[in-house]
């Protein structure tokens, strides 16, 4: 859909597009300040594989602020964003033939990184009925004598659903129950606009490895920061896959990371950041409704993921066509497990949703 769209483009034609898993905002000042200083500093050689003392010390803070988590800074690794993380650390537990448990509907290269650690994905349905929010029951039913991790993301890519306190830590005494590893990716647990953020950690940490990093909450995408924390033996060969691999992530973007993290600016910037993403969902999901895509009002993150059957009942299709007569780009629903919805994300300019609403009136 992407290379449609700037095929498009390039011929001159105006298109929409709501596939950016990203803030559309710059990185606060403040943070591209640090960044400048570590250079004019030389700070500009290798660090240690699991990322420079001084940061994993800032997380270890982090992690107890705002999570209640304890956390040394050994039980600590930085990887090259979120992704890199989450690479690593499937590359580390996972076995030919492990089975990890994946909520679904979910962020498409959970399965993929499986899957190239010869792992098994185990799918567990959601429908938008229940909000996207999984069956405590059949979470429970897939677990078999295989199952090595399970993977939560809450709130979620691509449904923005939160899931409630008492679930998570039903799941994460399934892990403990069971013995399996609880990966709790909370990339955007900043961005929530109704209720509180709770860390499955919390319930069952020798089970227990927390996944975030700093794109979503400071607009840092491309900086390509994300950090994990867990049981030692777990994030020590995390590192060590890292050191023989991209070695460690880019030095003055570590520093850079540690004002994000305790500036006094970086609380500005979130609240205001998670204001305008409020203000645009509740125009954007309400719109959507109004013109008859059924739309659950997402309670995290950045995304919709209205029911497009109206259009067509393959939302492969249905994407197509609101690319070639709305102009209007979205991502189908299909790698989600999203049968009959597509993601949009509100992560755009207000301008923009009032247009992709007037162009998508059109074609429904």
């Amino acid at each position: 859909m992407n290379a449609k769209a700037l095929d498009l483009r390039r011929q001159g034609i105006d298109v929409i597009a709501l596939t950016a898993g990203e803030p559309d905002f710059d990185t606060p000042q403040h943070v591209k300040d640090a960044a400048c200083r570590a250079l004019a500093e030389g700070k500009t050689k290798y660090t240690p594989p699991a990322g420079i003392p001084e940061l994993r010390e800032a997380l270890a803070r982090k992690f107890k602020r705002e999570n209640g988590l304890d956390y040394q800074p050994d039980q600590i690794t930085v990887g090259a964003g979120g992704k890199g993380v989450l690479y690593n650390l499937f590359q580390a537990v996972l076995d030919p033939g492990d089975e990890v448990i994946i909520l679904a509907p979910f962020w498409v290269s959970y399965s993929a990184q499986v899957e190239l650690a010869a792992g098994v994905p185990v799918i567990v349905r959601s429908s938008a009925e229940s909000g996207f929010i999984p069956d405590l029951e059949d979470v429970a039913a897939a677990v078999s004598p295989r199952t090595k991790a399970m993977i939560v993301n809450s709130p979620s890519n691509p449904t923005g659903a939160v899931y409630p306190p008492e679930l998570l830590r039903g799941l994460a005494e399934l892990a403990a129950k069971h013995g399996f590893f609880l990966v709790s990716d909370e990339i955007y647990e900043h961005l929530i606009y109704e209720g509180e953020h709770f860390s499955p950690g919390l319930v069952a940490p020798e089970w227990t490895i927390t996944v975030n990093g700093v794109a979503k909450t400071y607009a840092m995408t491309g900086w390509r920061i994300g950090y994990a924390a867990g049981p030692k033996e777990i994030i020590s060969a995390m590192t060590k896959i890292q050191g023989q691999s991209v070695t460690h992530p880019t030095s003055f973007a570590q520093w850079a990371t540690i004002s994000a993290l305790e500036s006094p600016e970086s609380l500005s910037f979130i609240e205001s950041s998670r204001a305008a993403f409020r203000r645009r969902r509740d125009f954007f999901a309400k719109g959507l409704n109004e013109l008859g895509l059924p739309t659950n009002l997402p309670h995290g993150a950045f995304y919709v993921m209205p029911n497009v059957s109206v259009i067509d009942p393959d939302e492969l299709k249905a994407a197509e066509i609101m690319l070639e007569e709305a102009r209007v780009v979205v991502v189908p629903g299909t790698d989600f497990v999203a049968p009959g919805h597509v993601r949009m994300s509100y992560a755009t300019s207000d301008e923009n949703l009032e247009k992709a609403l007037e162009r998508l009136a059109k074609i429904v």
